[in-house]
């Protein structure tokens, strides 16, 4: 692993501070502002007593998720998906927050209900779908803590805490939680999604230049998984009191 300091000081495997404010939003469920360096993602989690149809008469519930980058949240102004067909990558990210936050619930339990997460970019800097994933599962696991609370639901439905890491392979090596500067410039992107014991729940890896070997994929999965245990887990369990 290099050894010199990145651009913003960290060490190659050092995340960005992350920071979690919880009931941002007064009426949903659930809400979090989710800080990750300077990305900040809006997720907010609002139940409501119906499921697809796909769904119905099973007795089970179900959870979604929608995903924007508002216009001001790059560097040059972002259009809205409003009033026209999802761009692709809304499509990728809200299917992978969907999917990874489906795993934190037993949806047996939950009866015929639907959660929605609302993921909105604020501001991008790197890992808006990591990020959106880690407060997804706050705002998330604040709505079913609040149907405890007013008896909407008898027993808790949670069976695990989820988050995500991005990390990349540079010509130095390896450097987890990319910046922005540091994801464009990557020969290697990966997002990795994984459960507070370590299973891993989605893995994205795509090579920019060089095929990569299935070794250093394996290298670079088990440094995500390990931050997602050790530092990123912790601190969504802090920021909901538990």
């Amino acid at each position: 692993m290099p050894d010199e300091k990145r651009l913003d000081g960290r060490t190659p495997l050092q995340l960005r501070d992350i920071g979690f404010e919880v009931g941002y939003q007064p009426q949903p469920h659930g809400s979090v502002l989710i800080t990750w360096g300077e990305t900040r993602v809006l997720c907010s989690a609002t139940v409501e007593p119906r499921v697809p149809y796909f769904m119905q008469g099973k007795g089970c519930g179900w959870i979604t998720a929608e995903y924007d980058m508002l216009p001001g949240s790059g560097n040059r102004r972002i259009r809205r998906d409003r009033g026209q067909v999802l761009k692709g990558r809304t499509q990728e990210i809200q299917r992978l927050i969907g999917r990874s936050l489906r795993q934190c619930i037993n949806l047996d339990r939950l009866g015929e209900k639907q959660i929605t997460i609302d993921c909105d970019v604020l501001a991008a800097d790197g890992g808006t779908r990591v990020a959106s994933v880690t407060g997804g599962a706050v705002a998330l696991r604040l709505a079913i803590l609040r149907l405890m609370t007013d008896r909407v639901i008898q027993h808790d439905p949670w069976r695990c805490w989820v988050g995500g890491v991005s990390l990349g392979m540079t010509p130095g090596g390896v450097l987890l939680d990319l910046c922005y500067e540091e994801d464009s410039v990557a020969d290697l992107d990966m997002n990795i999604v994984a459960t507070g014991d370590g299973r891993i729940i989605e893995m994205q890896a795509t090579a920019e230049k060089e095929p990569a070997e299935l070794q250093a994929l394996t290298a670079m999965a088990e440094i995500a998984r390990k931050a997602v245990m050790e530092e990123v887990v912790p601190l969504q369990i802090e920021a909901v009191g538990e």
